[in-house]
């Protein structure tokens, strides 16, 4: 069985993967990963309720802490990856949505 601990740890191997895939623009591989984290976090969700947080040790709650720290800090790698990508896969279907509203005002392309 996994413990909570043991969760996040898993979490933070695939968001330090998901990070090389961003970098290396693999989103295949990135969408493949998020997809693995996704499952965690459900698994996360049942196995580390909040009444199980006030049971922690210290050095286990601290644990926690650094490796949240951590994935969150990967996220924001990731996000400085994505982001433009994203944005210009949004001009770009925005140009293309111009371009057929153009076309069907003036029948053009006929």
């Amino acid at each position: 069985m996994n413990t909570p601990v043991t969760l996040y740890e898993s979490i933070l191997q695939l968001s330090r993967r998901m990070v090389a895939a961003a970098e290396a623009n693999d989103w295949d591989l990135l969408c493949a990963l998020e997809s693995e984290v996704t499952a965690l976090r459900e698994r996360l969700q049942q196995d580390d309720p909040p009444a199980l947080q006030a049971s922690l040790d210290e050095a286990t709650r601290q644990r926690k802490a650094t490796l949240i720290h951590q994935i969150l800090a990967d996220d924001r790698e990731i996000r400085s990856h994505t982001q433009p990508w994203m944005e210009s896969v949004k001009t770009l279907l925005a140009g293309n949505a111009r371009q057929r509203s153009v076309q069907q005002a003036y029948g053009a392309g006929r």
